[in-house]
């Protein structure tokens, strides 16, 4: 029996990353698979990226629900699949049917309350091929100093938000998105660093998906959990691939006309580069599949730059120790910003994910 969406809201999530994965490993009762990182947590612990699959072998259709693509967002993520494996969802699975959920996919950002890989990585702007030239991002190298300032008294502030704000001033509030989200690939400790070359996290997803056979499969569908941008407790479903594509229109036959597009500016998010589905595309091709950021929100924008200001800071000026009273304040900042521990949130956050799921069970069909 499914239980209630209250009683789901208030023991499917949990308070830390180990907390977390204890909790899906309960509800998968010992059958799921476990790949360890080499890079440790904050106390010194292995970290575990989790896989379970849910149905046959070798079944023809396979949805694959992720979290913690964005580290930190995992919270979220997690509550969602703990959510899904302790209801009656799994019987409604067609006989061709089977679902894996990878839990933790970026465990490193998730243990470390930040939304990074271990080498800093975005993992959403690390999937382009990094044996071209990699994009570049002129405008964001101008507003780089003010993103992330040498120092956070209130005068060096007061500058890097006027200077920011001169810019969107300028070129428009869009413009300044995209400058600043769409990925760069030139700052390590800067925002939104797309990488030098394919971070563990994605080289572990590519594993996932040659262990698991999904390019054998007849459709791949990817729900892909992320939170901070939109309305509180909105579950926005983003295609991000290409309008023109079919696997887009696909996406929009499955989620109807609350489907968005950053592409098409119909999205509270903006076109980046590098994203996941760049790699699913690649491993899957146009039409055999369809990739679904699930963005739920839970503050105002501007809250999410401060914390992203404070955490680069904190690791590029600050020492980066998790233990100490800074870095105690900078792991609160970013769990409170990208995860809320309000009721009526996490009440909204499983409606919207039983109602995504239960359309993308037609995918493929």
């Amino acid at each position: 029996m499914t239980p209630d969406i209250a009683h789901a809201a208030a023991h499917s999530f949990a308070a830390s990353y180990q907390e977390a994965r204890g909790r899906f490993l309960a509800a998968t009762s010992g059958t799921s698979r476990a790949y360890a990182l080499d890079a440790p947590g904050p106390d010194g612990e292995i970290l575990h990226t989790d896989c379970c699959w849910i149905g046959p072998p070798d079944a023809e259709r396979v949805i694959v629900i992720l979290s913690a693509t964005h580290g930190i967002e995992g919270y979220c993520g997690s509550g969602v699949q703990v959510d899904w494996l302790t209801s009656d969802a799994r019987a409604r699975l067609a006989e061709d049917q089977a679902v894996l959920l990878v839990h933790g996919l970026n465990a490193h950002g998730f243990a470390w309350d930040r939304r990074v890989t271990e080498e800093g990585c975005d993992l959403n702007r690390n999937c382009i091929d990094f044996a071209r030239t990699v994009p570049a991002n002129p405008a964001y190298e101008e507003l780089a100093p003010f993103l992330v300032p040498p120092a956070l008294d209130s005068a060096t502030l007061a500058k890097a938000e006027h200077a920011l704000g001169a810019y969107r001033d300028t070129h428009g509030q869009r413009a300044f998105d995209i400058a600043v989200k769409s990925g760069q690939y030139g700052d390590r400790f800067g925002m939104f660093f797309g990488g030098t070359g394919p971070s563990s996290a994605r080289l572990l997803l590519e594993q996932i998906i040659g262990d698991y056979r999904l390019t054998e499969r007849r459709f791949v569908t990817i729900l892909d959990i992320h939170t901070g941008l939109g309305p509180f407790g909105y579950g926005e479903p983003q295609s991000e691939h290409d309008p023109a594509s079919l696997s887009h229109r696909l996406a929009a036959d499955l989620f109807g006309p609350s489907l968005t597009s950053p592409d098409l500016g119909s999205s509270f998010a903006v076109p980046v580069t590098g994203t996941l589905q760049m790699l699913w595309e690649r491993f899957l091709g146009d039409g055999n599949h369809v990739y679904i950021c699930l963005e739920y929100g839970v503050f105002e924008q501007a809250g999410n730059r401060a914390a992203y200001r404070l955490d680069h800071w904190h690791h590029r000026y600050g020492g980066g120790d998790p233990h100490s009273e800074q870095g105690q304040r900078v792991r609160k900042t970013m769990r409170d910003q990208f995860y809320s521990d309000r009721q009526d949130w996490r009440e909204m956050i499983i409606f919207r994910a039983r109602q995504i799921f239960g359309q993308a069970l037609a995918a493929g069909a």
